[in-house]
């Protein structure tokens, strides 16, 4: 409990020790501190200076920064802050221009001489203006740090969790009771059919030659994880009756970008280990398509008891939650994931988009 209490105290007392120290600077340092006969509407204006520049400070630090600039909405980002410091700056003017600061400052640093209305001295403005820009650069830099320290413990996480988490998905995705049972069926089919159980085999050996050789590297190729796929649901054919309706759609002519690899099995296993009836009719729907640098894929099937004494059942939400932490530890915000679960339909459904750019 310490350890998270602790940080935050630390932090606030700082934001606290800094504005106290700014407060001091404005009211106290300021070159027109030592007139101890200016008007309380003087202070007023210093108070009111301050109030904006906090605001600034907070509001680029919370809203400004992580929704535009973090985003890439680089110009929006200076835009919007331009903005606000013309916004405050104005407000200033406004209020000096209604309690008639300048003449009661004449007032008082000229009291022999009658007040005549001059032009308005714009140093004292950009002097404002300065200081409003510097809290907006300081809360810019405070966040920008933050978020830097904040990737960098997340990759050194990553790196951490690479080894475990590999050998984890992997035995989830693609366990030994699936290798062992297709080739229980290519056996099986040696009698029936050489030719098909010849093409079987060569899917399978083409599927281990992936897990050992591309699944070690940090990105693959997209058509090889798609042929992967494809492979996957051939053999997964073998073991279906004619009561599961199966509807595979990928698309074949796609665009060679890099792709974390096993991201994608996950989804498509889901489907085999929950939505398949050995007495009732399923179905299996798996959809595929790439747009320029988007890849979506969406899957539905109906939703069945999963037996628990099944070896084969055994750790397959693993392979999701681990795809899921994946998911976000290498794409971040460039990847949108949609589970939907709970419909009049009984069916479990998921939209997965990626920004592979």
């Amino acid at each position: 409990m310490t350890h998270t209490i602790k940080p935050r105290k630390i932090t606030l007392l700082i934001h606290v020790l800094v504005w106290v120290f700014i407060a001091i600077v404005i009211f106290v340092v300021s070159p027109l501190s030592w007139k101890v006969d200016l008007p309380i509407e003087y202070w007023f204006k210093q108070g009111l200076t301050l109030f904006f520049l906090i605001v600034c400070f907070y509001l680029n630090m919370y809203v400004l920064v992580p929704k535009l600039l973090f985003k890439g909405k680089i110009w929006a980002f200076v835009g919007v802050g331009i903005l606000i410091t013309l916004l405050f700056l104005f407000i200033i003017i406004q209020f000096e221009n209604f309690v008639n600061l300048p003449e009661l400052m004449h007032n008082v640093f000229r009291p022999e001489k009658p007040y005549l209305p001059k032009p308005r001295n714009f140093s004292y403005d950009l002097f404002t203006v300065l200081l409003l820009l510097f809290g907006l650069g300081i809360s810019t830099s405070v966040v920008v740090v933050e978020k830097w320290q904040i990737d960098v413990g997340l990759r050194r996480q990553m790196e951490q969790e690479k080894v475990t988490s590999e050998l984890s998905y992997l035995k989830a995705q693609i366990n030994p009771h699936f290798f062992f049972n297709t080739l229980n069926n290519i056996y099986s089919l040696t009698n029936i059919d050489v030719e098909r159980a010849q093409k079987a085999i060569l899917k399978l050996s083409r599927m281990m030659r992936y897990v050992l050789y591309e699944t070690d590297k940090d990105t693959t190729y997209l058509s090889k994880e798609l042929d992967f796929i494809r492979d996957y649901v051939d053999l997964m054919r073998l073991r279906l009756s004619d009561k599961v309706n199966l509807n595979l759609d990928i698309q074949e002519n796609t665009e060679d970008i890099p792709i974390a690899p096993m991201l994608l099995l996950p989804f498509i296993e889901n489907c085999f280990k929950h939505g398949v009836s050995a007495k009732l009719e399923s179905k299996i729907e798996i959809f595929v398509r790439q747009k320029g640098k988007i890849l979506e894929l969406k899957t539905v099937n109906l939703k069945f008891p999963s037996n628990p004494k099944s070896k084969e059942n055994m750790g397959s939400g693993i392979g999701l939650t681990n795809t899921k932490r994946r998911l976000d530890l290498i794409y971040g915000s460039k990847c949108q994931l949609i589970i939907d679960e709970d419909n009049p339909e009984n069916e479990y459904r998921t939209q997965l988009k990626i920004d592979l750019g």
